[in-house]
């Protein structure tokens, strides 16, 4: 018995672990095994799980199965509704009468029994009801593609947000690697200058100058070194990984420049945008809000009927002498309503009179925003090409202060002018590339442009530094 157990034991557990891995998301399969290892990403790996990890975003699939449920719920107005039903009465007494050989039908059927069983099978069919069934109709499918747009909007936005985080890694990992080669290189300027001054070729006032240099660099490098940790913890966070797991990026910070055409640019937004869709379609539905409050103006027309049984025995219920049927059709108008009706139409269009107004203020905003995309792109690229040219006079400038310096015919604080000056120039490189990449990430965000859509053309168009 013990064995049996033992062994019914065993296949249970490894049942269990063998569900486990079922159990967890698949973006965990992409964690490493060990907390000290790195996961590498590419910018492609970190938009990808970004969009597959977001709660938000899986929230609002939900909401478009919700619209799609309730596009559902408005079609069935325009079908026949049909129900069936029992009933049972025993009553403590009946009107009798006499039921003639001849009668096709039990005439109680009319008066009832005292054990009195009914079964009915009812159907009903709205007929006009001043169109507020088409009105809600028609809501209901404009409802399904403003939560598709919101949908879109949301991945823009998570888009937006993964690539402003990586590009912003990028920067800091090039920020650290600036401001460690600035130290390396004071501090071997600092040995050459104190050995100098060991051998009576330099003054103490020089080994202090560059041992202050050294002291002075540090802060900024561990200032990068803390920027890395936040940005890391911020990607962290929006891909939904461990804080202990270690981020390894597969790419460098580059860019490659593109043709800004304001015209095209705006053509695009204004075509592709979801916050213009949505706005459009804020319109369209405020429109039907009008109709369906019109609707209480108009009669409302349904026609119904019902084929009932009616016994004193279940089990002889279905029987020729025991049916009935009827058919008929109702209407109502309403005469006087309170005012009800005029104040919701007046509601509803003051409602249309605002949806106007939001997309055409949603219409200059794409305009605006178009325009401190490209003025933003032309900023960077000019930072670029100014720092590009200066950066090898830069390193040549900086390789003439140590040999004028080494023959004595350049002073010390030449040198430190230097190092800094090379320093600043990539720098500022680094920072109109990053701005760069952020200014075309935002234009693609405002024109509606999805990263899956555009991937080759990314990538194809970004050339190393």
């Amino acid at each position: 018995m013990k064995d049996l157990f033992r062994k019914s034991a065993v296949y249970i557990l490894a049942l269990f672990l063998s569900l486990v891995p079922a159990a967890f998301p698949a973006y965990c399969e992409e964690l490493p095994a060990k907390e000290n290892e790195a996961l590498s990403l590419s910018l492609d790996d970190t938009v990808r799980m970004a969009l597959s990890n977001n709660r938000d975003i899986r929230i609002q699939e939900e909401e478009i199965s919700f619209a799609k449920a309730n596009i559902k719920a408005a079609q069935s107005r325009f079908f026949p509704q049909a129900q069936i039903g029992y009933d049972f009465t025993h009553n403590d007494a009946v009107a009798t009468t006499s039921a003639l050989p001849y009668n096709r039908k039990d005439t109680r059927i009319f008066t009832g029994y005292k054990s009195n069983n009914q079964l009915t099978l009812s159907g009903s069919q709205l007929v006009y009801d001043g169109g507020a069934s088409i009105a809600s109709f028609k809501e209901a499918r404009v409802q399904l593609k403003v939560q598709e747009e919101t949908l879109a909007a949301r991945r823009l936005e998570i888009e937006f947000e993964a690539k402003r985080l990586f590009y912003g890694l990028l920067l800091a990992y090039e920020t650290l690697r600036i401001n460690q080669y600035l130290v390396d290189q004071a501090q071997a300027h600092y040995e050459n200058v104190r050995n100098k001054f060991e051998q009576g070729t330099s003054s103490r006032f020089d080994v202090l100058q560059s041992k202050v240099q050294v002291s002075k660099l540090i802060p900024p490098l561990v200032q990068a070194q803390n920027s890395i940790e936040v940005i890391s913890n911020d990607l962290k966070k929006l891909l939904y990984i461990d804080m202990g797991c270690g981020i390894k990026l597969k790419e460098s910070l580059q860019y490659s420049p593109i043709d800004t055409n304001l015209k095209e640019f705006l053509g695009e937004a204004y075509k592709n945008s979801p916050e213009m869709h949505l706005k459009r379609l804020g319109v369209d539905l405020e429109k039907w809000a009008i109709d369906f409050a019109k609707s209480g103006w108009y009669p409302n027309i349904n026609a119904a009927g019902n084929y009932i049984y009616t016994s004193d025995k279940l089990v002889d219920m279905i029987n020729p002498r025991h049916d009935n049927w009827n058919l008929g059709i109702s209407a109502t108008f309403s005469i006087f309503d309170g005012m009800s009706t005029l104040a919701k139409v007046k509601e509803a269009r003051t409602r249309y009179s605002q949806a106007v107004l939001s997309k055409e203020n949603i219409t200059e905003q794409i305009a605006v925003d178009i325009r401190r995309g490209c003025l933003d792109l032309k900023e960077a690229h000019a930072v670029i090409l100014s720092q590009k040219a200066s950066l090898a006079e830069a390193k040549d400038a900086l390789k003439i202060s140590y040999i004028g310096y080494d023959n004595g015919v350049m002073i010390n604080l030449d040198v430190i002018d230097a190092q800094v000056s090379l320093s600043q120039v990539e720098k500022n490189l680094a920072g109109g590339i990053y701005d760069y990449l952020i200014a075309e990430a935002y234009l693609d965000k405002v024109m509606g442009r999805e990263y899956s859509e555009n991937k080759e053309r990314s990538l194809s168009r970004h050339a190393s530094l």
